[in-house]
């Protein structure tokens, strides 16, 4: 699927001299940080949307107590 990315100049800069400099495609190394990094990303924007649904009351919550009693049982 193309997909179209604008960069600031300096990270195009330095994205172009890696390149370069490794006879490597920049379509290679930005696939290589997409796949890399997906799942940080993933972890860290669905967990700030999670915890914005819990501020406006659209998710609920468990205490710990709570939660291990279920656990035992």
């Amino acid at each position: 699927m193309p997909t179209t990315v604008r960069l600031d100049p300096e990270t195009e800069q330095r994205l172009d001299r890696l390149a370069a400099v490794t006879g490597r495609s920049k379509a290679f190394y930005l696939r290589r940080l997409i796949e890399d990094h997906l799942s940080d990303l993933e972890d860290a924007y669905l967990a700030e949307h999670v915890l914005e649904r819990i501020r406006t009351g659209e998710e609920g919550t468990v205490s710990h107590e709570a939660l291990w009693r279920d656990l035992e049982d």
